[in-house]
């Protein structure tokens, strides 16, 4: 037996895992939980951020219709910050409060961002992405939400620009689902090192598969998938740097 000790705002709390050489999935050892990227550090780093409310602070938006649109900007090849002021942006002015027209939408995103350290971003194909955010505001101004998290997500990719990727994060942080799952290269990396998943997998091509062997992954180290795909994605941005 491992014990980690963690530190909250009312004390310590404490968090047992069994021996590293246990397996939390066949094939799949627990590790030590101080050693990085094993199934115990991971079990330890959500617990911990669980205990620090990571997981109310993930949604970006006020209905689906924001939460789709704030992951619509964001996404591949373009840094998370960026995204999320993309987002505000368009909010702030109204234009996610109707159908805008996609050349309204792409004259604001081509205006430069400022970052916290006070450089100037240009936001990457703002045409397009003006295309897609056009198309999406006219499918969700009058969508009705299924109540399966699976069903809403799928429903999604029916928008242009939105993949399964997209849609996920969108469900994900709307619902807190831990249903779903948002495979970015991060959690690539993280669940390939874990043996998770097979070296160079392709969610182009198994998206659906490796999103189980992720869902079943969080399931036996009893972490909420919401969390854990959260947790690897902020740790794995941060190794990456």
């Amino acid at each position: 037996m491992q014990t980690m000790f963690i530190s909250v705002p009312s004390g310590y709390r404490t968090v047992n895992f069994p021996d590293p050489d246990c397996e939390a999935l066949p094939g799949v050892r627990w590790g030590r939980f101080d050693e990085l990227l094993t199934a115990a550090y991971w079990k330890g780093q959500a617990d911990q951020a669980e205990a620090f409310g990571l997981r109310q602070r993930l949604r970006l938006g006020s209905d689906l219709l924001e939460e789709t649109a704030a992951c619509l900007l964001g996404g591949y090849g373009m840094r998370g910050e960026l995204g999320v002021l993309a987002f505000r942006r368009l909010r702030d002015i109204g234009i996610l409060k109707r159908c805008a027209p996609a050349e309204e939408i792409e004259a604001n995103l081509a205006e430069p961002f400022v970052m916290r350290n006070g450089t100037n971003l240009h936001y990457r194909f703002p045409r397009q992405k003006a295309r897609y955010l056009e198309a999406m505001l006219v499918v969700l101004r009058t969508f009705e939400e299924p109540e399966d998290d699976v069903v809403l997500r799928d429903a999604l990719t029916a928008i242009p620009g939105v993949g399964l990727k997209t849609a996920s994060w969108a469900v994900r942080n709307h619902r807190a689902s831990d249903s779903v799952a948002v495979l970015d290269v991060h959690i690539l990396r993280a669940c390939e090192h874990l043996g998770i998943f097979p070296a160079r997998s392709d969610p182009q091509r198994s998206y659906r598969e490796l999103e189980e062997s992720f869902l079943k992954f969080a399931s036996a180290i009893d972490v909420p998938a919401s969390l854990l795909d959260a947790v690897m994605w902020r740790h794995m941005r941060l190794i990456a740097a």
